[in-house]
């Protein structure tokens, strides 16, 4: 399990979406640290983008920072570069040890609501976008290496080149996964096949926190037998496999389902976990993340809104 987990960060999962300059303009973005609202329209239009995406707790994306900023010192005059931080189970001052442990120079940015991993089709960090000086698409990698770098040089030169195939989820199809959640009472745990192990170095506490409420969701969820349960796991490094061991290691007899593209995830603004959403027609009523006292979690879900 865990050496496919890795050989995933590593590997171009999908193909996303080609992508116009006025579909990525409005998606919402923090600059860092002053959180200040920002967006891809804000940057100069006649330069070609890369966008790299990152999390403090990947350890490739660690590995990657050193290459990242020397292409940022070779072409930084030419390129608009942006190291967009997933933001997910971060901390501003793990963010703010990783720009001062590699003298990252290049503006640093948040993706403080998912939306841009969402449209980028993100599937595993860390994640680099190329893009003409049109907003379209033309490599994504997970690596960060000389064929990244020969993209980048030729951008930066000026070349025209081939645009990067298509295959993103439509916005028919996010409402056709959203749909199940807008009528009705569902109780919602969102948490990541990963999380216990792959963060057990970098975020002990949560890692601990993930295992403790995977090991009492079944019993908890026994409690409340009437409503509708459903476990939800992050798409990123996640394949059916991944959910299956994940299902058999906790026993798990509630329903699980990978939030693929990471649609789930977006609307409900998931931005750490494992977290306990109840939700009423599409609405959230309560949101819980400490699972420690399973009687007050019960409470809980059972107050009346």
């Amino acid at each position: 399990m865990r050496k496919i987990f890795y050989l995933l960060l590593c590997l171009v999962l999908v193909q996303p979406v080609i992508a116009k300059a006025t579909d990525l303009q409005l998606v919402e973005l923090r600059t860092f640290p002053s959180f200040t609202s920002v967006n891809l329209s804000t940057l100069p239009k006649d330069k070609p983008l890369y966008v790299k995406m990152w999390a403090s707790w990947c350890k490739p994306c660690m590995e990657q920072m050193p290459h990242f900023q020397s292409l940022y010192q070779r072409f930084g005059d030419k390129v608009n570069f942006i190291a967009v931080n997933i933001d997910f189970n971060e901390k501003p001052e793990e963010v703010s040890a990783v720009i001062e442990r590699f003298g990252l120079t290049m503006p640093i940015w948040t993706d403080a609501k998912g939306q841009l991993a969402l449209e980028l089709g993100l599937v595993g960090t860390p994640y680099s976008v190329l893009m003409n000086n049109q907003g379209q698409q033309v490599y994504t990698s997970h690596e960060s290496d000389k064929v990244l770098g020969g993209f980048i040089e030729r951008l930066a030169q000026g070349q025209n080149l081939p645009l990067a195939s298509s295959d993103s989820v439509s916005v028919s199809e996010q409402n056709r996964l959203l749909a199940p959640y807008q009528r009705g009472e569902h109780y919602l745990f969102f948490s990541a096949t990963w999380c216990d192990w792959y963060l057990a170095d970098s975020r002990p506490k949560m890692a601990a926190q993930c295992k403790n409420a995977q090991q009492g969701l079944d019993s908890l969820a026994a409690k409340l037998p009437n409503v509708n349960w459903t476990g939800i796991v992050n798409h990123l490094w996640t394949d059916d496999k991944a959910l299956a061991e994940f299902n058999v290691k906790y026993e798990m007899k509630l329903p699980f389902k990978i939030d693929h593209n990471g649609v789930l995830f977006q609307q409900f603004n998931i931005r750490k976990i494992p977290v306990l959403l109840k939700v009423k027609d599409g609405k959230v009523l309560t949101e819980i993340s400490d699972f420690t006292d399973s009687a007050a979690v019960i409470a809980r879900l059972k107050k009346v809104h």
